[in-house]
């Protein structure tokens, strides 16, 4: 195990993380020729940030901003917003692809305030899915700066997740995978295909009533759990179970800031004590890399780990929290992690509204999540928040727990990746032709129709492989009836057929 702390004493301040500022830019322009680009959206929060703080003498003393990396190709973008700050030498970092990015790049800004290698540092990410996607259905391009360059550093760990048996059987897309997590915890549950559907879509719309109280959401309309839950116009159906609605919505045009300095530092620029934020721990770590050889596919043990271990460095339980803001791409990510962590499945586990309604811009999703619950914990002073950052198909974990209460001993923090990694490992079998059994499933839709299933398979000695079902009466079938358990057999190819 990796434990990395410094030292600490509450009566000697000069070194302590705290969050002192935040901000969310929101752009809604139905004219992609005259929307700002994410660069621009990233400077502009950096800016609102700093007058969020009270103090624009932060961001003259920043010593290194960070990105997280978007699906725009800027080379070094924390270079140019280091320029339109002021501050050109500054350290640039770029983190890796992932959803667990901001937190874990949080984590790590707090590391290095806390043991005197930083003192402010600014946080930005942007995208702008929306503007590109109008753009390419006009036929037509984005015309974005060019950045070029390369950041001083990388901050994150790149994870090859596509296993060959995966990729030769065309499992990989994030709509696909978490549907066959959803499916799989359907089952554990005893639900029905309604009762299944009716609870994930009360699960759902609890996120758009919060979503329709955050001033930035970028859906404020509340949906009702049968809107939802019922495919239509304006709700196609995309995988079984999820419509358009269950899905973390990346066309958006978002961007978000923080910055991070020291407590010292903070209040020696003016910044007002109601506006700090102290994160009290932080863990990071990943699951098995790859789906094909994780014990169970709608379980982490990573979460678990991870998760109990942030709470513990915190000196909470799960029950003493007063605000969650849990990762949520679909909603098998949120039940899991809920299960794991030991959250109330039925309490409120968002303060933003979710990826599906609060927003859903990609890897700088968790940005915006913090910046959020910055702003309920200050107006609940001493409250206690968790965030939580998922990356990958349930695969790489941050959690975060912040506070207006300064903690009682210094940022916490651990990776425990060493008891993951010694976790056992489902053995994989890509060419397995003979009897096997679902072990969970999914129906990818074309046009609202079924179109194609895809199957997670046991075969009799326990080990894994994955198959295709193209039958489209069995395809169909798949959408109404429960097909998690039941037996057939692998044909050459992978094909599944029903029966022995």
């Amino acid at each position: 195990m990796r434990w990395v702390c410094a030292g600490y004493s509450r009566g000697m301040s000069t070194h302590t993380p705290v969050l002192v500022g935040v901000a969310q830019v929101l752009q809604r322009t139905d004219d992609f020729t005259q929307a700002r680009e994410p660069l621009e959206l990233m400077i502009e929060a950096v800016q609102n940030a700093a007058a969020d703080a009270g103090s624009t003498v932060l961001l003259e003393r920043a010593g290194s901003v960070r990105v997280v990396r978007g699906l725009w190709r800027y080379g070094d973008p924390g270079r140019a917003i280091a320029e339109s700050i002021g501050v050109p030498t500054a350290e640039t970092a770029i983190t890796t692809m992932g959803g667990n990015g901001v937190q874990h790049l949080v984590n790590r800004t707090c590391l290095d305030i806390q043991s005197g290698k930083q003192d402010v540092v600014v946080i930005a990410g942007a995208e702008c899915g929306r503007s590109f996607m109008r753009a390419r259905k006009a036929g037509s391009e984005v015309k974005w700066s060019d950045v070029p360059g390369k950041a001083d550093i990388v901050i994150g760990e790149n994870l090859s997740m596509a296993h060959e048996i995966e990729v030769a059987r065309g499992i990989g897309a994030a709509n696909q995978v978490y549907s066959m997590f959803e499916n799989g915890l359907r089952y554990e549950r005893s639900w029905s295909i309604e009762e299944h559907r009716r609870n994930i879509s009360e699960l759902w719309a609890g996120f758009s009533e919060v979503a329709a109280n955050n001033p930035n959401a970028w859906i404020q309309e509340r949906k009702t759990a049968e809107e939802i839950g019922t495919p239509g116009p304006g709700n196609r159906a995309v995988t079984f179970p999820y419509p358009m609605l269950m899905n973390s919505n990346s066309r958006v045009d978002m961007g978000a800031a923080l910055i991070l300095t020291s407590e010292a530092t903070a209040l020696a620029c003016g910044v007002p004590r109601e506006k700090l934020v102290y994160p009290h721990a932080g863990t990071d770590v990943h699951d098995h890399t790859w789906l094909s050889e994780r014990e169970r596919l709608h379980a982490s043990p990573g979460m678990r780990i991870a998760g109990g271990r942030c709470l513990e460095l915190a000196g909470l339980s799960p029950s003493e929290l007063d605000h969650r803001e849990v990762y949520s791409c679909f909603p098998s990510a949120v039940q899991v992690a809920a299960k794991e962590i030991g959250l109330d499945p039925k309490g409120t586990l968002t303060v933003t509204g979710g990826n599906t309604f609060g927003g859903g811009p990609m890897n700088n999703v968790v940005m915006h999540s913090i910046a959020r619950m910055a702003e309920v914990l200050r107006d609940d002073a001493g409250a206690k928040g968790l965030v939580t950052a998922n990356g990958g198909f349930l695969t790489k974990h941050a959690f975060g727990v912040y506070s207006t209460e300064p903690p009682e001993r210094p940022f916490q923090y651990a990776n425990p990746q060493d008891e993951v990694d010694a976790l056992p490992k489902c053995v994989a079998v890509l060419d397995a032709i003979g009897g096997a059994s679902i072990e969970t499933y999914t129906v990818m839709y074309e046009n609202n129709e079924p179109s194609k299933g895809y199957v997670a398979c046991l075969l009799p000695d326990g080990r894994r492989t994955w198959g295709t079902v193209s039958d489209p009466d069995v395809v169909d079938a798949m959408t109404r009836e429960e097909f998690c358990g039941r037996s057939g057999r692998l044909a050459s190819g992978g094909v599944f057929e029903l029966g022995n």
